[in-house]
């Protein structure tokens, strides 16, 4: 278990605890004055304890504390935290050391919230020792009051009494705490009267408490208070002789050994703070009242050691990662290493196989390339049928246009030449380009060329209707990818330098007009 201080307050003085490997140490008390405080100070910096980072927590055993049951409406949320904490402030404005508990709810009515209100009074009694610990920079964990953790100690003993009321006997006194149905109502600390040790103002201070409780309607009349006195076992057959049952009192002893046991203590106290601090050092509970500003140091240091874990964390994840590729980066080279050798294996058997075949007319590197080659021109080489299949489609949606003559020539288009005129032949020679390889597909596919000659329609001789089917001819076969369209040809000559004649007005029969397209394709 962690390390841990345990400090017990009274309003005589304050009593610390080692709390190491599950077991609480030795005390040593400090009286309320300055020479207690300076004692204080010196034993939290001891330099070979350490104790100035070991987290603290504060248990108080005060008589100004009180108790006071309320109902509230049954509010959740944002608006029933702000009306519990207004009451609080309404209750105890006088102390910041203040809490509450939610009992239940009531069974009649709107079925209000029970809710108890406790608070530490008198915060000039904590002041001058959470100033040494604040001047100290101790981490305080918490504030506690030995009356609200006394309900793990009902816990502990097993007490199921309907209506209980726990006496024990601590350093600042006589403790009664009342509990209905296992959730406490009241608390109230008295002075201890003690002959031969022994307290024998328990009866009293026990009627005492049980008028304040049936005067309160907290105990009904007719109920039966059952007492339960925690004493050492040389003590209990003289309080046997103090307390007598009656008919709204019954009395019940538990020897300090059985609760010792019981709690985890491994020596019998003469009191029960032992008890107490031995409950907080095992299962701390969240701080009873707000430590407030008290506490930063402690989250300071909550913060700091996660910070460090997750330091830890994150460096032994890259130790694990570094590990992981090192052992793979072995793996590799291993295989690596075993794949040259199969590779080595198969090039010898290569070889081998190799050397006992007849000689081969290629070599299989040619092979390999012949067979590149002809995939590349079977993918590759020109052919009209896709640039055919373009004009189809645009011929399809051009009725008016009558197809006359193409010309298809893979490569550049040739220039244009009269009909009498035959093409000049190839040339042949050192002046020639090379054009085999480009031509067949290699490396890429060579662009196409279409010049074709068609008629248009041309009702009433009407030139520019004519005109606008074929600019629509060709805008439409424009549209395909990679396709350039050119007009070598119009129905009408509308150069500059040519003279138009002709009559408007002169009605004309139907006619066709030839004109001629280049198409250029890059696929």
């Amino acid at each position: 278990m962690f390390r841990k201080q345990l400090l017990y307050l009274t309003s005589e003085a304050l009593c610390a605890y080692d709390w190491r490997n599950g077991a609480l140490g030795t005390g040593q008390c400090f009286p309320a004055s300055a020479a207690g405080l300076d004692g204080f100070a010196a034993w939290l910096e001891d330099p070979r304890e350490q104790r100035l980072d070991v987290p603290a927590y504060l248990l108080t055993d005060l008589i100004e504390e009180d108790f006071q049951r309320q109902l509230l409406p049954h509010v959740r949320g944002k608006a029933g935290r702000a009306l519990l904490e207004r009451r609080k402030q309404q209750l105890h404005r006088d102390t910041p050391y203040r809490g509450s508990a939610l009992l239940g709810r009531e069974s009649t009515g709107r079925h209000d919230d029970q809710v108890l209100f406790f608070a530490l009074t008198n915060p000039s009694l904590l002041q001058p020792w959470t100033e040494a610990l604040e001047h100290l920079r101790i981490p305080v964990a918490g504030l506690y009051s030995t009356s609200l953790l006394s309900i793990a100690l009902v816990k502990k003993l097993a007490l199921t009494h309907e209506h209980l009321l726990l006496v024990t006997q601590q350093s600042g006194g006589l403790r009664q705490s009342y509990y209905e149905k296992g959730q406490l109502r009241f608390s109230r600390q008295t002075a201890t009267i003690a002959l031969d040790g022994v307290a024998v103002n328990i009866v009293l201070e026990t009627e005492k408490t049980r008028q304040f409780l049936t005067s309160t309607r907290m105990l009904a009349r007719g109920d039966v208070l059952n007492t339960v006195i925690l004493a050492p076992a040389a003590q209990i057959a003289k309080l046997e002789l103090l307390c007598d049952n009656g008919v709204e009192v019954a009395y019940h002893f538990i020897d300090l050994q059985l609760a010792s046991e019981r709690v985890g203590l491994r020596q019998t106290p003469a009191l029960a703070d032992q008890l107490m601090l031995t409950l907080l050092g095992k299962h701390p509970p969240p701080s009873h009242y707000p430590p407030g500003p008290l506490a930063r140091y402690y989250h300071f240091q909550r913060a700091r050691k996660t910070l460090y874990g997750a330091s830890a964390l994150i460096g032994t994840s890259a130790a694990l990662w570094c590990v992981i590729n090192l052992l793979g980066g072995i793996n590799d080279a291993a295989g690596t290493q075993r794949l040259r050798q199969e590779t080595a294996s198969y090039q010898e058997r290569y070889r081998s196989t190799m050397a006992n075949l007849p000689p081969a007319p290629a070599q299989t590197q040619n092979m390999k390339v012949a067979v590149t080659l002809g995939r590349m021109i079977a993918s590759q080489a020109p052919e009209p049928g896709r640039l055919l299949g373009m004009l189809s489609a645009a011929l399809d949606q051009a009725p008016q246009v009558k197809l006359g003559q193409l010309q298809w020539n893979a490569g550049a288009a040739p220039l244009r030449t009269a009909a009498s005129q035959q093409p000049p032949p190839p040339q042949h020679g050192a002046g020639a380009a090379p054009l085999g390889g480009i031509l067949a597909g290699i490396p890429v596919a060579p662009p196409q060329a279409l010049r074709l000659e068609a008629d248009v329609d041309m009702p009433n001789n009407d030139y520019r209707a004519a005109l606008a089917a074929i600019t629509a001819f060709a805008q439409t076969l424009a549209r395909q990818p990679g396709l350039q369209v050119a007009i070598e040809e119009a129905p009408l000559d509308l150069r500059s330098s040519v003279a138009l004649s002709g009559r408007s007005a002169t009605p004309a029969p139907d006619s066709q007009a030839r004109f001629t397209l280049l198409l250029v394709w890059q696929p």
